[in-house]
């Protein structure tokens, strides 16, 4: 609720006292400018104890917070922040404190969104937006979004990440990785695999062995598939071939419209944030042997905020 607007500004409050100085009844005078006898003694009252500072707006803050978070728990919640570089939810989670209570701690210190920050330094570098249009598929295998992301390969002994800017550092022409990345609509249960391109042969490789890894941790069949309009998805026969094999249906967004196919997009940025880009890497090598490591966390341990929980608790809720 809005702030009542008083009916005094402190010209009229000034002229209350002026009046009621120049020998005029306070009620007279109050009755004149149209507000209560009670408002108009205050002002007299404020005017005679502070002076004519006492007739200026104050705010409606209060002067006490007996039941706001101690700055102790301040100090964990930010800590934590900085540590993780993560969410309300996995903050809550490792720190013991309500997701509600670390979301108004972070706004009270102005700390910026992560979409804002560098994923390596966590330094603001630039604003973000976000969409309220979400939609989701009520039951798992219904519909899996797979992409594909480009990442500069790392130099043996480390790139510009781990040494900074310099002729000396460069990882010109020796190529990029192609993640081939899958997520299931409903669960959010997500696979990928590091491979040197994204050819059809490879695109299918990739499906089949992910329709094998939605199969162990719980979906049996994956019924749809959504891509973009590459053509190792479009034109590829040996990628049509994986499709048919698995007894799916293949779906295309609308051409440039990627958030149609979403879920896996923000699936690539998480994956750029918390596991390529997470750390200065030493060799290309080191990079993609952590990308393991990474889906299990991402998949058992990691709290997904778009469903409250982690995807393989939402494909097993009672285990």
């Amino acid at each position: 609720m809005s702030n009542v607007i008083p009916r005094l500004s402190p010209f009229g409050r000034s002229i209350i006292i002026e009046r009621v100085l120049a020998g005029r009844p306070v009620a007279h005078v109050a009755k004149e400018l149209g507000v209560s006898r009670q408002t108009a003694y205050r002002w007299v009252r404020r005017y005679r104890a502070e002076g004519i500072d006492g007739l200026q707006d104050r705010s409606s803050r209060p002067r006490t917070f007996p039941t706001r978070t101690s700055r102790e728990t301040e100090h964990v919640v930010l800590a934590a922040r900085t540590q993780l570089r993560a969410g309300p939810l996995r903050i809550a989670a490792a720190t013991g404190v309500p997701a509600r209570t670390v979301s108004r701690i972070l706004s009270r210190h102005q700390v910026p969104r992560l979409a804002w920050c560098d994923p390596v330094t966590g330094q603001l570098i630039r604003a973000s937006r976000a969409t309220k249009a979400r939609y989701e598929r009520a039951r798992p295998g219904e519909l899996v979004h797979l992409d594909v992301k480009k990442l500069g390969r790392i130099p043996d002994g480390g790139g510009w990440r781990a040494h900074g800017r310099s002729e000396e550092v460069r990882g010109y022409g020796i190529g990029y990785d192609y993640v081939h990345a899958a997520i299931d609509d409903h669960s959010r249960l997500a696979y990928a695999e590091v491979h040197p391109d994204e050819r059809s042969d490879t695109a299918a490789g990739f499906l089949l062995r992910a329709r094998d890894f939605f199969a162990t941790n719980g979906i049996p069949r994956i019924e749809r598939i959504i891509t973009d309009n590459a053509l190792a998805y479009r034109r590829g026969h040996a990628f049509k071939a994986a499709v048919t094999a698995i007894g799916a249906e293949q779906r295309f967004i609308k051409p440039h419209c990627p958030w149609t196919n979403g879920k896996v997009e923000r699936f690539n940025r998480t994956l750029q944030t918390e596991w390529a880009y997470r750390r200065p890497y030493t060799s290309n090598t080191a990079r993609t042997e952590a990308l393991d490591r990474f889906l299990t966390h991402y998949n058992t341990e990691r709290i997904h905020t778009g469903i409250g929980t982690t995807p393989i608790n939402r494909l097993s809720p009672t285990s």
